[in-house]
């Protein structure tokens, strides 16, 4: 009788702290989730009365339309292009740094603040400066281009240059918050390990990375990517600011179409039907990601 009593009360008291949180995540994760991919299979525009069950024709649309899929490809283009840059410049400017902060610690901690600028300072205003340096006729990159001989470009009117563009101002806004995050992994690796690996002979720089820093950043890099993919996955800020799209939807990306779809032409089962496509490929790349990188993370 005893052990029903603590039972019956260590039951109510895990109901009494996990509830809560349980009924949040419900109520403002799976049910919005739940009622986005039914309203994916409808017809149902914004202020309309009734709606039509249509079944998967929205996602016919989106991928039999040419530009369904040049905003699918697009972003698929984007998110290969700023993941790994981002990453290796984050990494590359992580370990300067590091080396940096014990012969001039002033120096170093000037360097990352200037790094991590780009992240604390609001994207819309960043993108109206980089639409100011772009410019193609009083922008200060062709004018320095001009300055050693080289001609200038149209670098957000270009349908063949425009995406790189903006995948170029992506990588340099997530470079600072990358390169935190490697600092901190960098701080935690023990100090002995780089003492053994050079007992053993890794005594040159090169050596000790590879036997000692790469593996032990694992987890660190596992979470640099996963945030990386999100965050690039969900560019809106600059294509909204800087193209719209175009030109001819050279930029256009799914998360923009989704806006535009959904609150420019009020079309809410299209629009669901692109949440419902960006949610399945952010669900694979994040799996794909911890699939290859769990190796390293748990150093098996």
């Amino acid at each position: 009788m005893i052990r029903l009593r603590r039972a019956h009360r260590e039951a109510l008291t895990d109901l009494w702290l996990a509830g809560p949180a349980t009924l949040a995540m419900l109520t403002l994760i799976f049910v919005p989730v739940a009622l986005v991919a039914v309203l994916s299979l409808t017809d149902y525009q914004f202020g309309a009365r009734r709606l039509d069950w249509v079944g998967l024709e929205n996602y016919r649309d989106l991928f039999g339309s040419a530009q369904g899929r040049r905003a699918i490809v697009n972003t698929l283009i984007y998110v290969a292009v700023v993941i790994p840059f981002s990453m290796g410049l984050a990494l590359l400017v992580a370990l300067g740094l590091f080396r940096l902060s014990a012969f001039a610690p002033a120096l170093s901690n000037l360097l990352r603040a200037v790094y991590f600028l780009p992240v604390a300072a609001t994207l819309v205003a960043m993108a109206i400066a980089w639409q100011m340096l772009l410019h193609p006729s009083i922008g200060l990159v062709n004018a320095a281009l001009s300055g050693l001989g080289l001609a200038g470009q149209e670098w957000l009117s270009d349908r063949g240059l425009v995406l790189y563009t903006l995948a170029a101002i992506g990588i340099w806004q997530s470079v600072g918050y990358n390169m935190v995050l490697f600092l901190a992994g960098l701080a935690a690796i023990p100090p002995t390990l780089y003492e053994a690996a050079e007992v053993d002979g890794a005594g040159r720089g090169w050596e000790r990375f590879w036997t000692v820093t790469w593996p032990m950043l694992g987890p660190t890099t596992l979470f640099v990517a996963v945030i990386t993919a999100t965050q690039a996955f969900r560019v809106f800020e600059t294509v909204a600011t800087l193209t719209q799209g175009g030109p001819a939807f050279a930029s256009d990306v799914l998360v923009y179409a989704l806006y535009r779809e959904g609150f420019v032409y009020f079309k809410a089962g299209y629009a669901s039907a692109i949440t419902v496509v960006f949610f399945v490929v952010m669900l694979v790349l994040t799996l794909a990601q911890f699939r290859v990188l769990e190796r390293r993370v748990h150093y098996r």
